[in-house]
Parts: structure tokens; sequence; C-alpha cells
């Protein structure tokens, strides 16, 4: 009875250990990065751009886009700086991973082009990561040493937590990838069916056609023939 009545409270304090440890370790996370996932429609002749703020110099921009549908799973990105200078520039391309250096304060800008298409839609998935703050491993010795104390007790933790972030990040860019692969396999796939179901149609009505003409042919040859007798 005693292990039945004690069973309860362990689940309970082994789930308020799971959630706190799991709390502490998005914390250290989001101050770590920043980052945006959306998926995003661009219609026909549609400029759909989004924007990422960077707040120091010297920050990392992470930009990553996959197109998942539409026409011919391509797309035109163009990406500027606050002062509208052009730091990447793409035509008609399907996917990318780029990671830029923000040497100026402000917005950047990230978009997405659909002129080319005269009717297609473009589905796009696509993700603007922006660096918060330094990494321990990145301080210089001395910022090391001011941070002597409770602080850098953390810094191992936190250096795990970045290459588990890491680590997790190129996992999702791996899913990421071979989903793009099966959306494209999967159009190929619809696209050669239609035309063996249009081609079978266009088939069956040729020999269709053909028989009905033999027939006739035959028929007015048998036709005159027996004129001709007569």
């Amino acid at each position: 009875m005693t292990r039945a009545r004690n069973m309860p409270s362990l689940v309970t304090t082994l789930l308020a250990v799971i959630t706190t440890a799991f709390f502490s370790w998005s914390l250290l996370v989001s101050s770590t990065a920043e980052a945006t996932a959306l998926t995003y429609n661009v219609g026909a002749h549609e400029r759909a751009c989004f924007y990422a703020w960077a707040d120091v110099p010297k920050k990392k921009l992470a930009f990553y886009f996959a197109v998942q549908s539409g026409g011919s799973f391509d797309i035109d990105v163009d990406v500027r700086d606050p002062n509208q200078k052009q730091m990447l520039s793409l035509e008609k391309e399907r996917q990318g991973d780029f990671v830029f250096t923000a040497n100026e304060i402000g917005e950047y800008s990230f978009c997405f082009s659909n002129d080319m298409s005269t009717f297609a839609e473009k589905v796009v998935d696509f993700e603007i990561t922006v660096e918060n703050e330094k990494r321990a491993s990145s301080l210089t010795q001395e910022e090391k040493d001011k941070s002597r104390g409770p602080q850098a007790q953390t810094d191992a933790m936190d250096e795990s937590l970045f290459r588990l972030t890491g680590e997790l990040a190129r996992i999702d860019r791996m899913q990421k990838h071979f989903r793009t692969r099966e959306n494209r396999n999967f159009s190929t796939v619809i696209s050669t069916e239609s035309r063996i179901f249009w081609f079978s149609l266009v088939e069956s009505g040729l020999i269709v056609a053909m028989a009905m003409v033999q027939v006739y042919v035959v028929r007015t040859f048998f036709s005159g023939s027996r004129r001709t007798h007569v």
C-alpha cells in the first residue's frame, strides 16, 4: 500500500523535473538565436518579402528556403541589407541554404518573386535565423576572466546546448530536404500518370477510329463488287 501511494508522487516529481529541464533548455536556446520558419504560398506575378532585424553589427543571418510545389519548383530570391544593397540574387532556384554577416544595424529583407510564372502558384518553405548573442566559446580571454563565478559554470552547458541545437537544426534541414525531394518525386509521378492516361485515351480512340475506317472500306469494297457483277 505504501508503494502504491508513493507512485503518484514519484511520477509527479519526475514530470516536474522534466518540465523544469525542458523550460531551462528552451530559455538557454532562445537566448542564443531567434528563428522564424514559415510556409508561404507565392501567387503568380507576386513578390513576397519577409524581414529580420539586426540590432547589433556582426550578427549571423541564416537563410534557408525550398520550393515544395508549383510549376517547375523554382523561384527568384532577393536578399538586401538595410541600405537596400543586394546581398543575394537568385533566379529560378529550387532551394538554398545561406549564412550572412549583418554588418549594418537595421532591417534585412528576404524576398521571393514569382514573376516568371503565368498562372502557377509556388509553395515555399523558408527559415530565417538571427544569432542573438555570443557563445562562451567565442568570448575573448578577457571576457572569460570577467565572467568567472556562477556564470562560468554554465558555459559548458551553454556550449553543449548550442551544439545540440545545431545538430537538431541540421537534422531538421535534412528532413526538409527529403520532404522537398518527396514532393518533387510525387509531382513527377502524378505528371507521368496523367501523360499515360491521355496517351492511352488517344491510342484507344485511334484504334476505334481505324477499326471503323476498316469496316467502312470493306463494306464499300464488297458493295462495289456486287454492283459490278450484276
